[in-house]
């Protein structure tokens, strides 16, 4: 969900990304596209419908058009109707710069949602913010609330990399605790690494080693001995997508589940549902929306009963919550506005309390990162599961606070 997912930034030189800009500008040398509908809200959608988190991607359009069709149902936003325009990022930063380049220049699109890479969303908001449109992320991602990548127009709906380790290893992490990592050797990784670690620190446990390992790798059983090795109590699988699914398995070939807890900082509900149950039997992570929330939250059993209704009884994944989520908080602060204003509307966002689907959530000033709660999850033994997408049980809830997340000053804001 960094959302994870791609090679680091630094791996896509910034030339890379301005290359990817120049290439659209190219594309965009001819005269404007005149909209047929001059009134209508467009809103566009970068994101990963090819590789690996094509799944996950699949879902944030389902949610982020579900979001759409009830703004519309209800009239649309101060009388005009709003449209998603979706476009496939490949989960590579210059791909992602031109597409948004072309969103914002050719389509004349009045914000931006979307990314599901950590990387892929730093160069979507190099786009947006250079031609001071609204861009609001759904990808996990500690950098993007730093602030050199930070601007007005900046929002990080996601949860971020510090807010899930902490959760998860609150539940996880004891005063002694040796935990091991293996680790994704790129953005995402490293920021999940960072964040256990420093959750490891605040509560006593000792980091007992750690592993990197390419994206994608698919054998992971020269690393499982290595790993053992270390008799940690805790083996932290800071990975995402296949990898995760790869990982956990392997450690299970090698019987870890059995001599230690497994833990990840994102536990994915279509990577569970792509396994066998006693895969992920036992394995605890964080989340930021399980649809067994209805029973507690009023929002997740409307945003659920809404989804069922137009996807065949189908339930809303977690990162497919992400899309309604972003796109719900941008609808409202439209309609707070009172129609597409860039300024009036990154006003109305930054103001924002809204609840659609998983309790209170607003905007921090400092940094535009979404205050919410977060999840830790447990997946289910089959036996224990009452129907199939019946996968975790909540083990802890935690509300949002301010409290859960870097300083300001951390971020280099001032003070």
């Amino acid at each position: 969900m960094t959302g994870p997912f791609e090679h680091p930034l630094s791996s896509v030189s910034r030339r890379a990304v301005l290359a990817g800009m120049g290439a659209g500008v190219g594309l965009l040398a001819a005269p404007a596209i005149v909209r047929a509908q001059a009134d209508t809200i467009r809103i566009g959608f970068p994101t990963p419908l090819t590789g690996p988190f094509g799944a996950e991607a699949k879902d944030q359009v389902k949610s982020a058009e579900l979001a759409v069709k009830l703004a519309n149902d209800k009239g649309g936003i101060a009388g005009r109707k709003v449209e998603l325009l979706v476009r496939d990022d490949k989960l590579n930063a210059g791909e992602a710069a031109t597409r948004t380049l072309e969103l914002i220049e050719k389509d004349k699109v009045h914000a931006v949602v979307g990314a599901l890479s950590s990387a892929v969303q730093l160069a979507v908001n190099e786009v947006t913010r250079a031609r001071k449109v609204i861009y609001v992320s759904i990808s996990q991602s500690d950098t993007i609330n730093e602030v050199k990548d930070f601007s007005r127009y900046t929002f990080h709906e996601a949860l971020n990399p510090h807010m899930t380790t902490a959760a998860v290893a609150r539940v996880t992490f004891k005063k002694g605790s040796k935990v091991a990592f293996l680790v994704a050797d790129y953005a995402y990784g490293h920021e999940m690494l960072r964040g256990f670690k420093r959750a490891a620190g605040e509560l006593g446990a000792e980091v007992v080693g750690e592993i990197l390992h390419p994206l994608g790798t698919p054998d992971y059983s020269t690393l499982m001995p290595r790993l053992r090795a270390m008799k940690p109590d805790i083996l932290a699988i800071c990975n995402f997508g296949r990898d995760q699914a790869n990982a956990i398995k392997q450690a299970n070939d090698f019987g870890m589940n059995k001599q230690m807890q497994i833990v990840v900082p994102v536990l994915l509900h279509n990577q569970r549902i792509a396994v066998a149950p006693e895969v992920f039997e036992g394995v605890i992570g964080g989340a930021n929306y399980y649809w067994q929330l209805e029973s507690t939250l009023p929002s997740a059993k409307r945003f659920n009963d809404a989804y069922k209704a137009v996807y065949d009884g189908a339930v809303p994944t977690d990162y497919g919550a992400y899309g309604f989520t972003g796109v719900s908080s941008l609808l409202l602060a439209m309609e707070k506005a009172g129609g597409t204003d860039t300024e009036k509307v990154v006003d109305a966002l930054a103001s924002l309390k809204y609840d659609v689907a998983k309790g209170p959530q607003y905007y921090r000033a400092c940094d535009h990162q979404s205050v919410q709660s977060v999840l830790v999850l447990k997946s289910k033994a089959k036996a224990a599961m009452t129907s199939p997408v019946d996968l975790f049980d909540i083990v802890a809830n935690e509300p949002g606070s301010e409290l859960m997340l870097r300083t300001c000053a951390e971020l280099g804001f001032p003070t």
